[in-house]
């Protein structure tokens, strides 16, 4: 069994478990929403916000500058990968849904359940610590902190007087929804430099490279033909070693269509003629991509410090990156100009202090904002028919066998 998904319905399962015997301290919406409420960090937000505020003050100019290029980026991306997705062949959706033991995006690794709830407390509490320092910053007071559970969804959330919000100015209003989207940003920022810096040499130091992994094929051209399965490991083009990227590089550097190709994988030997590639007709392509690279420990770092340490440099790296890639996901997912996110309450603020009509704001907001769901479920509709296929799976072997 995936040992992912095996940690992942034993934690769900203590959780619900958890909300089943202590259901007096939560709030309930509806079924599926439960919210635990504490007065957790509070005394902290207060005390950062009247600490720092000239800092503060100018960071909150920053963040809302930020919060709009980031909500025009992160719709035009959605839009554009949309109509990408609708008539470009293999083209990829623009938004995924990021979850443990499931490679659901290609070109990144699996994500670990440890890695994947790690993460998502490390970045929610970023998140959701910045909306509080602000609200604190301009005299709103916060009622309280705490953690939530949507379906299966995890969150933290922060519980700021919207009363007395409502009545501050649109830049202050501004300044608090954009706060917890620009401090992923940055901090994910701030995870690039330590895999950059730190992780990532330690991990080139700990590991060798030994192969390149291939992990797609592209439909319609040669090696789909093969049959062969992926993922698979290539040693060798042409009897040209493939150890790394740079001498697979170099190997199918001046390949031309019509060229025979001499594949040396972990899965046998393959020949297959080189088809135009369609980004440049003049170099020659297998149809072949989402590469990586066969790692394998260094010995000389083994026999020097044990053979717990690489493993324990990847987990570390791994954790890192991850980080990055949910803090910018979580970021720029916020805003999006979409219903109670907080770009849609951006939005919504914006169009306030342009229109002075509420409502004409509301009726612009709800359009964009529906705008958003359709493009949204568009774009995830491969996952989800994928997932319908994994729950039928077990139903339609058993009729198979009837």
């Amino acid at each position: 069994m995936n040992i992912d998904l095996m940690l992942a319905i034993i934690f769900y399962a203590l959780l619900i478990l958890y909300i089943a015997k202590n259901k007096k301290k939560f709030q309930f919406h509806g079924k599926i929403f439960a919210m635990y409420k504490t007065s957790l960090g509070l005394k902290l937000m207060d005390r950062m916000a009247k600490k720092f505020p000239r800092t503060l003050s100018f960071l909150g100019i920053v963040s809302i500058i930020t919060g709009f290029l980031g909500m025009a980026f992160i719709f035009y991306w959605l839009v554009k990968g949309t109509f990408d997705l609708l008539f470009t062949p293999n083209a990829v959706s623009a938004v995924a849904p990021i979850l443990p033991g499931i490679k659901v995006i290609p070109g990144l690794p699996v994500l670990s359940f440890v890695h994947w709830i790690i993460a998502i407390l490390v970045i929610a509490v970023i998140h959701e610590f910045s909306h509080g320092i602000f609200a604190r910053l301009y005299d709103v007071k916060v009622k309280s902190s705490g953690w939530a559970i949507f379906g299966p969804i995890l969150a933290a959330f922060v519980e700021p007087d919207e009363k007395q919000l409502t009545k501050k100015s649109k830049k202050v209003q501004l300044a608090v929804f954009s706060a917890g989207p620009f401090s992923n940003i940055l901090t994910g920022f701030v995870f690039i430099a330590i895999m950059s810096f730190v992780t990532f040499p330690m991990y080139n130091e700990v590991y060798t490279t030994d192969g390149v992994i291939v992990n797609e094929l592209i439909d319609g051209f040669p090696m789909k033909q093969t049959g062969i399965d992926v993922p698979f490991t290539i040693s060798r083009v042409n009897g040209e070693d493939t150890n790394n990227l740079q001498e697979f590089s170099n190997a199918t550097a001046y390949l031309t269509p019509g060229d025979e190709i001499i594949l040396s994988t972990d899965k046998g030997e393959f020949s297959v003629t080189a088809a135009e590639n369609p980004e440049d007709s003049s170099k020659g392509f297998m149809g072949i991509s989402s590469f990586e690279l066969v790692r394998v420990p260094n010995q000389e770092i083994v026999e020097k410090y044990g053979a717990f340490l690489p493993p324990l440099v990847e987990w570390t790296h791994m954790l890192i990156f991850w980080l990055w890639v949910v803090s910018w996901g979580v970021g720029l997912f916020n805003l999006l100009p979409l219903g109670p996110v907080d770009g849609g309450r951006m939005l919504y603020s914006g169009l306030l202090a342009l229109t002075k009509n509420e409502k004409k704001s509301k009726k612009y907001w709800a359009l964009v904002s529906w705008a958003c769901v359709i493009l949204i479920f568009i774009n995830l509709a491969p996952f989800l028919w994928k997932l319908l296929l994994w729950i039928l799976k077990p139903v339609i072997f058993i009729l198979t066998k009837v």
